[in-house]
């Protein structure tokens, strides 16, 4: 009936155009013509639609700035991890303060509230950044003078840390949802595909400043080897000094935001109010195609849960330096750009989830590979020696190279697909729906996998002269027994290599469960997904 439709349409145009100069054209003209007018009507299309940054240029540098402000706090919670590691806090502490990462994974839960519930005189979205940016900074400024305390003590209060940096990814999560929210009108409507760049190289550099940069430059054998040419004890820069900086950072920043962008082009979004966004997720949630996506993106990330979330633990366990592991992404950084720029060109077409399914199977063999790597590390470095060598982080970085190909070839197609079946009438919930049930899928197995490592670990009491095999130093009780008698606890039985095994078993029966899915749900027609 459409096509009908168009043809009624472009016959009544040409029987207007038949005569031209006084004389009847032919129907074979007639249609040159038509095909001419309708290629001149298309290229004009493009020509005004086309992007073009002009009177966006500031707005592109504010965006970019809003999601570095918003890696920040996110970087340095994936740093502690590794600076609790060198206080030999227990795998299940380590899971505990996994927790951390989870508002980005629920964020979905007060987003609708973000969203309808403001002050238009103050700003749509001012009325959630300004302050929950004001709170990062007073956060970061009380934390400056009391974190040296919790870290540097025998026993470091996992529990404290775990509550501080929860809060601190709730308000940057927060912030996420309003910057993602205002890129959209803030941006002209031409230049609105500008905002993901925006996210994901803003996000990427703050990430890199509060990770990479403070392990590196807080460590005294970093910047006495390549910085400084008096040795030190300290660090180029203290966790503290970091903190204090960046929470000054915050304040004026918000402060500028505050004073000087003013939001428009605000009238142009239907405002649903806050039950209204609710009632649109619960109708989302209840597709029957959702369902199976997100039965598929809550289990997915099973079979890979081992070697991403405790290899880079087991390393650093095995006596390679934390800021050594945190340089390793440096060289990665040019590879992390453009990843997405070639397997983009495979997930342009109608079934970006053939490119997922593929990746799956590789990424399941590199977490074998990984735990081949933890394995072979002790043996690599000689007796008596502080430092690997040279070539061995060479093999390091070449195997986390090969497994960035599998992460960006599963991270590019799934968020081709998110945008492939999103309903455009309410594409932001949508999506974010769809991204916080992936970023679920992968927090829950990495708590599981992490809180698992102890009790999964079998250690023998050895020299102790207890003269009991049945100590196995299974609790704290055993383990001060044993170390009390002169003993020490061996492990002989390593829980990281158990989970490894099983993880990748898991995952090869999930693919041959789930991998007919995979295709159904590119199948399924635009119908299926849509709410409104």
């Amino acid at each position: 009936m459409f096509s009908i439709a168009l043809y009624l349409i472009d016959y009544k145009r040409l029987r207007k155009m038949r005569l031209r100069d006084g004389k009847q054209v032919s129907s074979k003209e007639d249609t040159t013509m038509a095909n001419r007018d309708t290629e001149l009507d298309k290229k004009k299309s493009e020509s005004e639609e086309k992007a073009n940054l002009e009177g966006d240029y500031n707005n592109v540098a504010l965006l970019l700035l809003l999601y570095i402000l918003q890696g920040i706090p996110l970087g340095m919670a994936a740093s502690i991890p590794m600076i609790l590691q060198n206080k030999k806090v227990n795998y299940k502490q380590q899971a505990m303060f996994s927790l951390v990462y989870w508002p980005f994974s629920l964020k979905l839960l007060w987003a609708p509230f973000v969203d309808a519930a403001f002050f238009r005189s103050f700003g749509r979205r001012k009325t959630w950044l300004v302050p929950v940016q004001y709170l990062i900074a007073l956060f970061m400024l009380v934390l400056s003078a009391k974190i040296n305390d919790v870290l540097e003590a025998e026993n470091p209060n996992v529990i404290l840390l775990t509550a501080v940096f929860f809060s601190l990814n709730f308000l940057a999560a927060t912030q996420d949802i309003a910057v993602d929210g205002w890129a959209l009108t803030m941006l002209h409507r031409r230049n609105v595909g500008y905002a993901s760049t925006c996210n994901s190289v803003g996000q990427t550099a703050g990430w890199f400043i509060g990770n990479v940069v403070l392990l590196a430059f807080s460590s005294p054998d970093f910047s006495n080897k390549y910085i400084r040419s008096v040795p030190q004890d300290v660090g180029l820069v203290t966790l503290s000094g970091f903190l204090f900086f960046w929470g000054i950072v915050f304040l004026i920043t918000t402060t500028l935001v505050m004073v000087f962008k003013r939001e428009e082009n605000e009238e142009d979004v239907e405002d649903h109010g806050v039950m209204g966004m609710y009632m649109m997720l619960l109708k989302i949630l209840n597709l029957p195609a959702i369902k199976e996506l997100a039965l598929m993106l809550l289990t997915v990330r099973i079979g890979t849960a081992a070697a991403d979330s405790v290899t880079g633990l087991k390393l650093i366990e095995a006596g390679v330096k934390k800021e050594s592991l945190a340089m390793l992404a440096v060289p990665l950084v040019p590879l992390q750009i453009i990843l997405p720029l070639i397997i983009s060109k495979f997930t342009a077409g109608p079934r970006p989830l053939n490119v997922y399914a593929n990746a799956i199977p590789f990424r399941l063999l590199m977490g074998l590979v990984f735990a081949l790597l933890v394995y072979w590390t002790p043996s690599v470095r000689a007796p008596g020696e502080e430092e690997f060598p040279y070539y061995y982080f060479f093999v390091i970085l070449s195997i986390y190279a090969l497994h960035q190909v599998a992460v960006y070839s599963m991270f590019v197609s799934i968020m081709a697909f998110h945008a492939k079946v999103s309903d455009p009438t309410i594409g932001g919930t949508y999506m974010t729906l769809l991204n916080t049930i992936s970023n679920l899928g992968s927090n829950w197995p990495a708590t599981l996998v992490l809180w698992l490592v102890d009790p999964l670990t079998m250690k023998q009491c050895t020299d102790g002269g207890l003269g009991n095999e049945a100590n196995t130093c299974s609790t704290p009780d055993f383990t001060k027994q044993c170390t009390g008698a002169g003993g020490k606890c061996n492990t002989y039985i390593d829980g990281y290599y158990i989970e490894s095994i099983s993880c990748v078993v898991i995952g090869f029966m999930w693919l041959l469960w789930r991998r007919r899915s995979l295709q159904n749900l590119q199948s399924y027609k635009a119908t299926a997904w849509k709410v409104t």
